[in-house]
C-alpha cells in the first residue's frame, strides 16, 4: 500500500515486496573490488540464495543437470555469451536458474555464459570480455543486451566527464584519487607541485558543499544535463564499442547482436498495481543511479535513441534489435514481469529469454 516512507522504511519495502532484492543489495554493497581496466567487478564466490558467482565474479548458468560460468564451461564446445549489465546480469531473479543467460541454455540446449557486470558502461563491457578472451576457442553467439546503463550514466553532471567518458563511482574515483595527489605533495622530497588545482576546480562546487559528509553520501542528479545531447552521446558510446566488439570477434566467426534493453517506462503503457507500488517504495529511498533516470523515462526519448543507434549499425553491418518494441507482441506485458525500471522478475527474464532466442533463429 502507498504511502510516504522514511528511507528505513521504503527500504523494508522494498524487501517486502520483492525479498530477494535484499541479496543483491547486499551483493552490491559489501564493498566494492577494484580491479585494473575494468575499474570494478563482483565479488568472488558471493553466495546467496538468489545469486552466486564464480572464482572470477561471473554468475552462474543453469545449463542441463549443472551450473557453468566463465570459470568452468566445457572448452570442447561451442559457447554463447550475453553481455551487458546488471539485467543481464539477472538482478531481481530468485536464483542462477532465472537469468537470461540460463533461460536461454534451457530453449537452446546450448552454453551460454552470463556476462553481465553490475554498473558497467558498454566500454567497460568490451574491456571485461578483453581481459577473458582466451578463455574462448568457439564462440556461436554473442549478445549484447545493453544500452540503458550507458544511457542513465552519461546523465552524470559535465564536470565528472572525462575524455574517457562517464562511468559508476565517477565522483568516488576522482574524489579518493584526489587523496593521493595529496598525500603526493606532502611526502618527503616531494617534487609535486599544485597540479591538482584544475582537477579540485572541476568538482569544487560538489566538494565544498559537503566537506563535512561522507562521501559515499553525496547526491548525483541529471538536472543540468541537457537529455538530447545526452542521447547522442550514448548512441556514439554504443556504436563505437560495437565496432570493437565486431573487430574483436572477427577471428571467432560468430554471431554478434545487438539488443537495446527494455525499459519499463517505454515498453509498458501502464505499470501493474504491483509494479506501481514497488516503484513507489523505490522512489521513496533512492540512490544515485536512480536519481540519474529523471531525464529519461519519457517515452518520447525512446524513438530518438533508437533511431540513431539503428542508422549508425545499419551502416557498420551491426544486427540491432530494440527489445522494447519486440516485446509489445508479448502476452506478457500486462503482467507484473519489472521490479524496478530496468530490471525484471523470474518471469519477466525468462520471456527476455525466449525473445532474444526468437530473435536469433529468425
Amino acid at each position: 500500500m502507498k504511502g510516504n516512507f522514511t528511507h528505513e522504511e521504503a527500504v523494508n519495502e522494498v524487501y517486502r515486496l520483492t525479498p530477494q532484492i535484499k541479496d543483491y543489495d547486499e551483493f552490491m554493497y559489501m564493498g566494492v573490488r577494484w580491479l585494473p581496466y575494468t575499474m570494478f567487478f563482483h565479488h568472488k564466490n558471493f553466495k546467496s540464495p538468489s545469486i552466486n558467482t564464480d572464482s572470477l565474479g561471473f554468475r552462474y548458468t543453469k545449463y542441463n543437470d549443472r551450473y557453468i560460468s566463465t570459470d568452468s564451461f566445457n572448452k570442447d564446445e561451442p559457447v554463447n555469451i550475453i553481455v551487458g549489465g546488471s539485467t543481464t546480469l539477472g538482478t531481481g531473479a530468485t536464483c542462477d536458474e532465472y537469468t537470461i543467460a540460463s533461460g536461454l541454455s534451457k530453449l537452446t540446449g546450448e552454453q551460454w555464459l552470463n556476462f553481465g557486470g553490475r554498473g558497467y558502461n558498454s566500454m567497460q563491457e568490451v574491456i571485461l570480455f578483453l581481459m577473458h578472451q582466451g578463455r574462448f576457442r568457439k564462440i556461436n553467439n554473442v549478445v549484447i543486451f545493453s544500452g540503458i546503463n550507458t544511457l542513465t550514466l552519461e546523465g552524470i553532471p559535465d564536470e565528472l566527464a572525462t575524455e574517457h567518458g562517464r562511468y559508476y563511482y565517477s565522483y568516488e574515483y576522482q574524489h579518493y584519487m584526489d587523496k593521493y595527489n595529496k598525500d603526493l605533495k606532502s611526502r618527503k622530497n616531494t617534487y609535486a607541485s599544485d597540479l591538482s588545482r584544475s582537477v579540485k576546480n572541476i568538482y569544487k562546487k560538489f566538494v565544498s558543499q559537503r566537506t563535512e559528509e561522507n562521501p559515499a553520501d553525496f547526491i548525483m542528479t541529471d538536472e543540468s544535463i541537457d537529455t538530447s545531447e545526452r542521447i547522442l552521446r550514448t548512441s556514439n558510446v554504443i556504436s563505437q564499442t560495437l565496432l570493437q566488439w565486431k573487430s574483436l570477434l572477427a577471428p571467432y566467426e560468430c554471431q554478434l547482436t545487438f539488443f537495446l534493453q527494455p525499459m519499463s517506462y517505454w515498453c509498458k503503457k501502464e505499470l501493474t498495481p504491483e509494479e506501481d507500488e514497488i516503484f513507489w517504495a523505490i522512489d521513496q529511498c533512492p540512490n544515485n543511479f536512480w536519481r540519474l533516470f529523471s531525464k529519461i523515462l519519457s517515452k518520447e526519448n525512446h524513438p530518438l535513441l533508437v533511431n540513431d543507434l539503428q542508422k549508425k549499425l545499419m551502416k557498420e553491418g551491426i544486427d540491432f534489435y530494440d527489445t522494447n518494441h519486440l516485446i509489445l507482441d508479448s502476452p506478457l506485458l500486462k503482467d507484473s514481469i519489472f521490479v524496478d525500471r530496468v530490471h525484471f522478475n523470474d518471469k519477466g527474464y525468462f520471456e527476455m529469454a525466449k525473445i532474444i532466442n526468437k530473435t536469433l533463429g529468425d
